[in-house]
């Protein structure tokens, strides 16, 4: 016997699920309810089986192919227009008309015994035999009443109560007779129980209703998506799970990764290749699809989440649906009977309430609430830039494909034969997305000089020797599992605002220029490149008295690239230094705010017991140093910039530093005693390049640990910063405690509040208007300056939904108050 699968359906109620992908393909405990429901025909004897498919039909043939991986044979009968139930057989009527054949819908889960089913239409010899089952609520279904024969007496589709009177429903399962097909009326839309089973109960053909012990639900909301799902982990539903049961009702697929240290609470499933971080708390009824990575902290309950999403630390899921392809972003919370479509973004901290739909393709913003379905619009904001480049979770938001078409969009603003420099952290991931962006360059007509591993300042310098421009690619600092894909002009510089407006057009609109065979770029590998970096850098920077001053440093590298160019630099500066640290560690491109606090700390012990003037840390990239005075104590790094500053502008006597509007005012102080001034940027890297590239510019920081010596570059740069230094403590004959000793203390504090963008102008006007007659300084955010002087800055971040605040005081009592009364301003103009 032949069976007939209905795929063509909609699953207009299963909406957004259902948007791109057909009914029958959803997955239920990772197998779609299709495969389900083939899985049962094989166990009965039906091998031979027509699928009937009209929406997205490709996918369903693109699934199943010609059925040989289940050990089945399967041919398509392809509806152009719906057809009904019984229209879309019809249509299928060529491979059915020799014998009995069966009809199942593809979308409904079901264990029943078909084979007992066909037992008993053979022992009635009955045309068409309708398989009944009993369920509590039979308002969505047909009813069905037979006699005690078994006979069908009447039909009634969808019933009012009123009209309820029976419990056995139709199942659309049948037994049918080629006969049947002379009922239906060829290429219209035609149905079994409103059109076809009346004719025949008019004309007393023999009509049985089964009624089949078993399961069945027929998945048709989310509701019973969800229930179906439960009930197979339950154990409800005679099918097969595919995996292993590692503890009793907890489920994992082959290559299924679980940390011992994560909670799981069955009956749950774990799809091949997912992997569950520590941490993790898995509860049960949750089905976790094909390489779904759970993070730490992350809670599932109920939940049900397709193939290739990534789900956050600190994420709430309970009872919802997520699609595949989707990022769900660090504690974003998404409620009850909620459903999020494919290829979604969901922000950092948003909230997604109870039973609302999230369509395909759609991102929700950070810290967003969104109580109402997102259909067409996308509430995203789809800056690539952030403060340090285009960055993101590796292989999560920053893939080897969207470091092609990034690559491919930044050629595209440049000629043709250009070349541009590329380098990379010591990351495996770096050197992976680095490959993708040269072949993207190439293919673009660029040349390419890569510098392989080198430190962020010797990158810079090299882009600045002839390339239009650079790329380089590390680890986020402090974030081990992200990457930050950094644009660098010709100077060497961050990408000014409108080149980052500009890449960014291009790559919205996807236009990118491709080479024809003969411009492919070149690709060449410079050598001597830390030679020339420290040869320049010691011709730059004023050394003298640095030998005579037997200075003793301890130097520590932190395991990043700045030890690359170390030994070159320390030997050739006639420096007495001890270096710690100096090997690259694959396994630890970046390090945390307490891994650095406590390097920091043994290089302090380190310092104290060798008697040296000073210690200085670098970071991995090699752009920022920490210090360490010569007692062995944290110069903590907005002190650093004081102390820097100090030093400098007492050498020089006159000139200008460039600071951000987030510095202290006693920056102004020192730098006045010394008879030079002070020059505000904005918290951007490249207005402090800006600035410091000019004529008469001396000294720039942000402290941060970033400072900048102009005489040698107007960027960032750890071992610059390190050789001036040097210098000037060998100069003074002063310790740098004796200098921080002589710089007033600062009271700056900081604090960060969750801002929907949607309401970042509004609350900058109203910081504006609370502002009155005080001096208002607007060189970036608003800085709003009390008669007796303390001020306060409030900046919208440009790429988080976030608004950071600053404020000064005399004392951190008074810059606490300062802080917590315009923190209020700016929340009571966000609600």
């Amino acid at each position: 016997m032949k069976a007939v699968v209905m795929a063509g359906g909609e699953g207009t109620r299963l909406r957004p699920m259902t948007s791109s992908m057909p009914k029958p393909l959803l997955p239920v405990v990772n197998r779609p309810i299709m495969e389900h429901v083939l899985r049962l025909l094989k166990r009965h004897g039906l091998n031979e089986t027509v699928v009937t498919v009209q929406f997205l039909a490709s996918l369903v043939k693109n699934y199943f192919g010609d059925g040989e991986e289940l050990g089945m044979d399967l041919t398509y009968a392809h509806e152009e227009k719906p057809l009904g139930t019984a229209g879309s057989v019809k249509n299928a009527e060529e491979a059915l008309k020799d014998d009995a054949f069966l009809v199942i819908s593809g979308d409904a889960l079901t264990d029943f015994d078909l084979t007992e089913l066909i037992n008993f239409h053979r022992e009635k010899g009955a045309l068409v035999t309708v398989c009944l089952t009993r369920v509590p609520n039979p308002l969505e279904f047909g009813i069905t009443i037979v006699d005690e024969e078994g006979k069908v007496e009447r039909f009634l589709e969808k019933p009012t109560w009123g009209q309820v009177f029976s419990d056995t429903v139709n199942t659309g399962i049948y037994v049918m007779e080629p006969e049947v097909f002379d009922y239906v009326e060829p290429d219209v839309p035609v149905d079994w129980s409103g059109d076809v089973f009346p004719q025949l109960m008019k004309e007393g053909k023999p009509i049985y209703g089964y009624i089949a012990e078993g399961y069945w639900e027929d998945v048709g909301t989310h509701e019973s998506y969800v229930k179906a799902q439960a009930d197979v982990l339950e154990g409800r539903v005679d099918v097969e799970i595919e995996g292993f049961e590692i503890s009793p009702g907890v489920w994992a697929a082959e290559g299924a990764d679980v940390h011992p240290d994560s909670v799981l609470r069955g009956p749950l499933y774990i799809g091949d290749y997912a992997k569950v971080e520590a941490g993790a708390e898995i509860r049960e009824h949750t089905v976790i699809g094909s390489n779904v990575v759970v993070k730490t902290g992350a809670f599932l309950h109920k939940a049900v989440v397709h193939d290739n999403v990534y789900i956050g630390p600190q994420t709430n899921l309970r009872g919802c649906v997520i699609g595949k392809n989707t990022d769900v972003m660090r504690a974003a919370r998404i409620d009850d009977g909620a459903v999020i479509g494919d290829e979604c973004l969901i922000g950092e901290e948003s909230i997604i309430a109870g039973n609302v739909r999230v369509y395909p393709f759609k991102t929700i913003e950070a810290g967003a609430f969104v109580n109402t379905s997102v259909i067409w619009e996308s509430r995203g904001q789809a800056h690539l830039f952030g403060a340090r480049g285009v960055s993101g979770i590796l292989n999560v938001e920053i893939t080897p494909e969207l470091a092609v078409r990034l690559a491919g969009a930044y050629a595209t603003t440049l000629k043709k034969g250009s070349t541009v420099t590329t380098a990379r952290d010591h990351s495996r991931g770096a050197r992976a997305l680095k490959r993708a962006v040269i072949s993207a360059l190439q293919a673009s007509a660029i040349d390419v000089r890569d510098l392989e591993n080198v430190p962020m300042p010797v990158a810079r310098q090299q882009t600045a020797r002839g390339s239009a421009g650079g790329v380089m690619i590390r680890t986020t600092p402090g974030v081990p599992d992200s990457v930050d894909i950094m644009f660098f002009d010709e100077r060497g510089a961050d990408l000014s605002q409108a080149g980052q407006r500009k890449l960014d057009r291009v790559f919205a609109r996807q236009e990118y220029r491709r080479a024809f065979p003969g411009e492919i770029g070149d690709l060449t590998f410079p050598s001597s490149v830390f030679d020339s970096y420290t040869g320049a850098l010691l011709r730059a920077v004023d050394t003298t008295g640095v030998r005579e001053a037997g200075l003793k440093v301890v130097v520590d590298a932190a395991n990043g690239s700045a030890g690359i160019v170390l030994p070159n630099l320390l030997g050739r500066l006639g420096v007495d230094a001890l270096t710690i640290n100096p090997g690259l560690d694959e396994a630890r491109p970046t390090e945390t705010a307490d891994e650095r606090r406590s390097g920091l700390i043994r290089l302090g012990e380190i310092v104290a017991s060798a008697r040296a003037a000073f210690g200085v840390r670098f970071d991995p990239v090699g752009e920022r140093i920490s210090l360490v005075d010569e007692r062995g104590r944290i110069v903590e790094d907005d002190r650093a910039l004081l102390v820097m500053l100090d030093l400098v502008a007492a050498e020089r006597r006159s000139g200008r530093v460039a600071l951000p509007v987030t510095t202290t005012r006693i920056a102004e102080q020192v730098a006045a005693y010394h008879g030079t001034q002070v020059e505000w940027t904005t918290t951007s890297p490249d207005d402090l390049t800006r600035v410091c590239r000019m004529e008469s510019t001396i000294f720039g920081g942000d402290g941060r640990g970033g400072l900048i010596i102009p005489e040698f570059s107007s960027v960032f740069d750890g071992a610059a910063a390190f050789v001036r230094l040097v210098g000037l403590v060998a100069r003074t004959q002063l310790t740098l405690s004796q200098i921080d000793a002589r710089i007033p203390r600062a009271h700056v504090l900081k604090r960060d509040l969750a801002t929907p963008w949607a309401v970042k102008g509004m609350v900058m006007r109203r910081v504006v208007e609370e502002a009155g007659d005080r001096f208002v300084d607007t060189t970036d955010g608003v800085r709003v300056v009390e008669p007796d002087g303390r001020w306060v800055l409030v900046l919208p971040d440009p790429a988080e939904a976030v608004t950071r605040l600053w404020a000064e005081g005399p004392d951190d009592a008074s810059a606490q108050a300062l802080l917590d009364e315009w923190s209020a301003v700016v929340e009571s103009a966000g609600h």
